[in-house]
């Protein structure tokens, strides 16, 4: 909506608001962006938010445009850098049109006419969440081509209580990892240029005042949606004002438009509150539900996985398959996934890979009676898939050698020997869908583990329309292209991104896939520090969480069962473990933790999930329903304490007003090291004990005397409601 003066646009949705200078002829600025307290009047905001000049400065107040173009005066980063061959680089835009589509929306439309360029900025707000989506449209105006080097979604102002950051890094098996640090006069930057998401430079950054923590406090959060390179900045200005940055990092020439041509950015997602971390993460989490997720299949219960790589690796034989797939069916499993090694000549990662056939050396009858044993046992039957590398060892490649991205003369940084495949060449997107449309329909299969397990560091294409140039912008919307024609051919189909673990989740690649791969990293101590990184963005519901060996093979330590199987009941379960080298008791325990997922699942996946502060020994979070009448609670120890006694935990989402009755429903046998503990003490594992919310939040549970590496599912009840 716009005032009366048309000089100010606000839109709204839940409780956040958005106010603009939108006043045609001048440039557009962010007046405020925060909580819809109430009486709020944009108007007084306007007023109150009044800056001045100061020493050392412009003889005149010089806003923060929503570009921060090179002409708008602005001392800070451009968001914005365009060019005609060396001209035209310093756009001024001014507001030339503002349309309000609804109270949460709107288009705002900028124009240079001397650079002949504009920029359309939509914005809008979730009614129901109060994430703010905002993306921006460059369109050239000019006979002349116009060179995009650099163009961010927003650029959005911070609330000035925030004076620290965290951002997400790590690295093959170690992702979501939290790096804090404090918010400066200057820049902080991170880029990815790996071609996808990346491990080491998640899209993701968090903004926190100094009392901010997981349950109270000023705090933002930010994710760009795209599957490609990307930067993200934030830079605070001598005048005291931050601004964060985040779009898809383009390669040397990589968007040029002609005359009439746009060029639109990934979609920057933000939220901001009052009331610390976990809130986020909800308003995140709800949105991506309801508004980026296929509903057709998020409304459909997460079937508990049994995926076959650490149970065999590329060592296939259908009377060794046959076997896991009784073992699976036998523990509760729902899905079962043959993992990579089924293809052409792929007895290792060195070959085969591009040769989308099902092997007759191993499978001289083809997938037929494996696929119908799996489905005969209840489960449904998925597969893996890595479209778009090729091993130069591969019929594809010594067929097609010039399918591959490059640039003829640069010799291609190795990389687990592979190449990616030119997906910007129609052939290559043709030859990749009806391959796998053939696997799927000859097969049944209703999943497919979508896999990318190199960086694409070279992406030049030596197709006709661009003659050496950078791709990486077009190589991902064939990407998403690709993924969402499979889709659209079997519309039960459901996709799991996958990228050496979590090396390509993002919002971008969830408008096509339907879950992710965390972590190749199956170690139940490492993953209690990667499930609770990606929670910041991810609910559990997609997120790949699954019981590996006994001693992962990754790490080589050794966890019990009921640790591994507590740890993936906490995400989208699964199990990736030779079921036939695990005890018979070990197997008892795994079907105990299945079946106590399929009895929480509605509750795991739709509920509101909540992390607890604790020391870095502790690791707490749980998921309380939306009508406050029950919550499930992790409590995983994976170091010892300094003190003699582990801390109590206080919990979080609860209803001050309600009682509830506390049992411990895992492990089914009580681990305290000494008694009488609290677990006596309270009946936890008989029956339990009925305590009020407001006791449980505010006073909290001790925990008892646990070694490292256990894991406690605490589960609440309300006693007092119909």
């Amino acid at each position: 909506m716009m005032d009366a003066t048309g000089s100010m646009t606000l839109i709204c949705g839940k409780d956040t608001a958005l106010l603009l200078s939108t006043q045609v002829g001048e440039r557009p600025h962010i007046i405020y962006w925060g909580r819809l307290f109430a009486g709020f009047d944009g108007a007084q905001i306007a007023l109150l938010s009044t800056r001045q000049q100061y020493f050392g400065g412009p003889t005149e107040v010089v806003h923060s445009t929503l570009s921060c173009e090179l002409g708008s005066w602005g001392a800070g980063p451009p968001g914005l850098i365009v060019h005609r061959a060396g001209q035209d680089w310093m756009p001024d835009l001014r507001v030339s049109d503002v349309c309000c589509a609804s109270d949460h929306e709107a288009i705002i439309t900028c124009t240079d006419s001397r650079a002949a360029l504009s920029a359309s900025y939509a914005l809008s707000i979730d009614p129901a969440t109060g994430v703010l989506s905002a993306k921006t449209t460059i369109q050239n105006l000019s006979d002349q081509p116009l060179g995009v080097d650099w163009c961010a979604p927003l650029c959005l102002p911070l609330d000035d209580r925030m004076d620290g950051l965290t951002a997400f890094t790590g690295k093959w098996a170690g992702e979501y990892e939290r790096e804090t640090v404090p918010l400066g006069t200057g820049s902080y930057v991170r880029e990815n240029r790996s071609g996808r998401t990346s491990h080491d430079n998640f899209p993701g950054l968090l903004a926190t005042s100094a009392q901010a923590c997981e349950r109270s406090g000023v705090c933002a959060a930010f994710h760009l949606g795209w599957s490609g390179n990307h930067r993200l900045r934030v830079d605070r200005q001598p005048g005291g004002q931050a601004v964060v940055q985040m779009g898809e990092l383009l390669l040397p020439g990589e968007i040029t438009l002609a005359r009439g041509e746009t060029y639109t950015t990934p979609v920057m997602y933000g939220a901001t509150g009052e009331t610390g971390l976990s809130r986020l993460s909800q308003r995140f989490h709800s949105f991506l539900t309801g508004k980026v997720l296929d509903r057709r299949i998020s409304q459909k219960p997460r079937p508990v996985h049994f995926n076959t790589w650490e149970a065999v690796y590329f060592n296939h034989s259908m009377e060794k398959l046959l076997d896991l797939a009784d073992l699976a069916a036998s523990v509760g499993a729902e899905r079962f996934v043959l993992d990579d090694g089924w293809f052409g000549q792929r007895r290792s990662d060195v070959a085969g890979l591009g040769d989308w056939v099902v092997s007759a050396d191993i499978y001289p009858d083809g997938l037929g009676a494996l696929a119908d044993r799996v489905r005969k046992l209840g489960m449904e039957f998925g597969i893996w898939f890595e479209p778009e590398m090729v091993n130069p060892d591969s019929d594809l490649f010594r067929q097609h050698p010039d399918w591959i991205l490059g640039e003829p003369g640069h010799e291609t940084t190795p990389f687990r020997n592979q190449l990616t495949l030119d997906l910007t060449r129609p052939e290559v997107g043709d030859y990749l869908f009806n391959a796998m449309d053939a696997i799927v329909r000859d097969y049944g299969v209703s999943y497919i583990k979508w896999d990318m397990n190199r960086q694409t560091l070279h992406p030049a294409s030596q197709a006709r329309d661009f003659q050496g140039r950078a791709v990486m912008h077009c190589q991902t919307h064939a990407l998403y292209a690709l993924m969402a024609r499979l889709r659209a051919a079997h519309p039960g189909l459901e996709l799991e991104s996958c990228a050496s673990g979590g090396g390509r989740a993002d919002y971008g690649i969830l408008h096509h896939a339907d879950r992710i791969w965390t972590s190749d990293n199956n170690d139940a101590r490492s993953r209690q520090s990667i499930q609770r990184g990606a929670s910041f963005f991810f609910p559990l519901s997609i997120t790949g969480s699954h019981v590996g060996p006994a001693t992962c093979h990754i790490t080589r330590r050794t966890l019990p069962m009921a640790m591994r199987a507590a740890t993936a009941i906490f995400g989208h379960m699964g199990m990736e473990v030779d079921l036939a080298c695990e005890t018979e008791a070990d197997r008892a325990i795994l079907a105990a933790a299945v079946a106590l997922y399929k009895q929480h699942r509605g509750l795991l996946h739709d509920g509101l999930h909540y992390r607890i502060d604790t020391p870095p020994f502790l690791s707490v979070s749980g998921v309380v329903s939306a009508a406050q009448d029950e919550a499930i609670f992790s409590c995983a120890l994976t170091d010892t304490h300094s003190a003699n006694l582990p801390p109590r935990i206080r919990f979080d989402g609860l209803d001050l007003d309600a009682t509830y009755r506390l049992q411990c429903v895992w492990p089914q046998e009580n681990l305290s090291i000494t008694g009488p503990s609290i677990m006596e003490a309270a009946a936890l594992l008989d029956g339990g004990s009925v305590f009020s919310g407001a006791a449980l939040v505010n006073h909290g549970l001790q925990l008892p005397l646990l070694y490292p590496d256990t894991c406690l599912i605490l589960y609440l009840q309300s006693v007092d409601r119909p």
